[in-house]
């Protein structure tokens, strides 16, 4: 899930973005991206899921709970926040 970005000096640099669940938008400007991956257990050998969640800037307050976004890692933005929603992946189904 890696990209590749120029920076200033004309170098390629690695950017890390990962594709998760929007399970929180009750702060203002910031969704909580829940991220979901399968590794194979170290000892055991059997796979197992491990999730991270990240604090991700949503400046114009578009993406609700539920939407599937692919974030972007970026510059600390506040304490907790260090990424960056960058597109919408999938709609949260209406029931």
């Amino acid at each position: 899930m890696n990209a590749q970005a120029q920076n200033a000096e004309g170098k390629t640099k690695v950017v890390r973005t990962f594709i998760g669940k929007v399970v929180s938008d009750k702060r203002a400007k910031t969704v909580t991206v829940l991220v979901e991956r399968r590794v194979k257990h170290e000892l055991y050998g059997k796979i197992v899921a491990r999730s991270n969640k990240y604090h991700a800037h949503d400046e114009n307050g578009e993406y609700k709970v539920g939407d599937t976004v692919e974030i972007t890692e970026s510059r600390p933005i506040s304490k907790t926040k260090s990424w960056v929603v960058t597109r919408l992946v999938e709609k949260a189904r209406t029931v």
